[in-house]
């Protein structure tokens, strides 16, 4: 029986080779054809380089229960940490990166291409200066021409507006996010930028930028409300204080004028002056120390960072892999053409 089926199955093999065979012609057809247009087809696409920034919160030099308030300052919630209100969760990071006011935030930036023929701002690099395959071109003149004229107004000053974007705006903010990735590990809390673009020096420049922006938000929204609460206890004191030398003015003056006078109203409003004087300088003393905790509040909620890895220029591209997808592509003409010559094998009942 194993013998029979054995013997089946070299017969398919040998029947599948002769019908390749017959098809000879297709195949020296075919995978040529195929190679060249692939090749054709893969060099149209511009190549991109990726860089990446990594970050870190620093924690080692902490205990176990300052690690849960370090980490929370970063919007990380480790446990045994209940009062933590954070709004923001490190597993929103990315979807923030991806917002119009981050994404609106980047387009003044300053980009310069590595041979130095493009100086000018992201926006602009994207809007007029990035290669696009010809097919993308022709698409979009296609679309151009159907499309309903743009109704959106523009502002005086010419800067984008995040919450009402043009037509075209939202294009690059829409490219913008595509390009730059944001991710989040949630094992050890690693912050990981990374961005994609067609010159080295520009994607190197995009990821330090991306990452500073990064951490002066998180910085901000970590301190805000200790910064507020800071204000309010300088503009206390600075009051208390302006009150303290106006009344020590006052008496000094009045204890001046009156120094011989020996009646006992006199003595008394001298009493009165002297004890408001005291009260107020009590109580500017008192709030120089809120503002002192206050500063050692701010330092404590700014959060510390690492750079775990910085952002450099890459020496090669990341994509497209061409010899990959000619590869492919070539296999799968192949396949394809092979499953045509071995149809009546595959069908035959």
């Amino acid at each position: 029986m194993k013998n029979k089926e054995e013997h089946l199955k070299q017969i398919d093999v040998v029947a599948i080779v002769k019908e390749m065979k017959k098809h000879k012609k297709l195949y020296m057809i075919a995978l040529p054809i195929t190679f060249v247009l692939s090749c054709l087809l893969i060099l149209c696409v511009p190549r991109y380089y990726a860089s990446t920034a990594k970050l870190a919160p620093e924690i080692s030099s902490f205990s176990s229960n300052s690690l849960g308030d370090l980490a929370s300052s970063f919007g990380f919630d480790i446990g045994g940490n209940s009062a933590n209100g954070d709004a923001i969760f490190p597993e929103l990071y990315p979807e923030l990166i991806e917002s119009n006011d981050f994404m609106v935030g980047m387009f003044d930036v300053k980009v310069k291409s590595k041979d130095g023929s493009i100086n000018t701002t992201y926006y602009d690099y994207l809007a007029t200066k990035r290669q696009t395959p010809w097919w993308s071109k022709a698409y979009n003149s296609v679309k151009q021409l159907f499309a309903t004229p743009d109704s959106t107004p523009v502002s005086k000053n010419g800067k984008a507006n995040p919450f009402q974007l043009t037509r075209r705006q939202d294009q690059i903010a829409r490219l913008m996010s595509k390009n730059i990735k944001c991710n989040i590990d949630k094992k050890n809390y690693v912050i990981s930028i990374t961005v994609e673009d067609q010159d080295p020096l520009i994607c190197a420049t995009l990821a330090d930028t991306v990452q500073a922006k990064l951490q002066d938000f998180i910085t901000s929204y970590r301190t805000k409300k200790a910064k507020k609460d800071l204000e309010y206890y300088k503009k206390l004191s600075s009051d208390a204080k302006s009150k303290y030398e106006r009344i020590r003015q006052q008496y000094g003056s009045y204890s001046d004028a009156n120094q011989d006078v020996v009646l006992e109203s006199y003595r008394l409003k001298a009493n009165d002056m002297e004890n408001e004087m005291q009260l107020l300088y009590n109580t500017y003393t008192t709030l120089q120390a809120q503002v002192q905790q206050a500063q050692a509040k701010l330092l404590m909620q700014t959060p510390a960072f690492t750079t775990l890895q910085s952002a450099s220029v890459p020496l090669k591209p990341a994509g497209p892999k061409r010899m990959l997808f000619v590869l492919g592509m070539t296999f799968i003409a192949f396949i394809v053409v092979t499953v045509y010559s071995i149809r009546k094998l595959i069908f035959r009942e």
